[in-house]
């Protein structure tokens, strides 16, 4: 037994599986571009994260430094003065 189905029915689901086959590739490259913005986005946020903790270490490591600059400094004046003062002249 064969049911008459109204061409209008039959027209509008056809439209709309050629409309969706038609934009699937516009959606497909839509989603790879999104993903692409989104992986590059990670990328650059990483690379700032850890250009930050470079330069942290970069700050503590020249704190560093200067606390030993100043630290001999003190060092070589305390031997100095106390040369003078117990009359060690060599």
């Amino acid at each position: 037994m064969e049911t008459k189905v109204n061409e209008q029915i039959t027209d509008s689901v056809t439209q709309t599986n050629v409309k969706v086959v038609g934009e699937s590739p516009a959606m497909a490259m839509g989603n790879i571009y999104q993903t692409a913005a989104h992986s590059t986005g990670l990328l650059f946020q990483k690379a700032v994260n850890a250009q930050n903790q470079q330069n942290i270490l970069a700050q503590a490591a020249a704190n560093q430094g200067v606390m030993q600059i100043y630290s001999l400094d003190t060092v070589s004046d305390a031997i100095a003065a106390s040369k003078i003062l117990n009359g060690n002249d060599h």
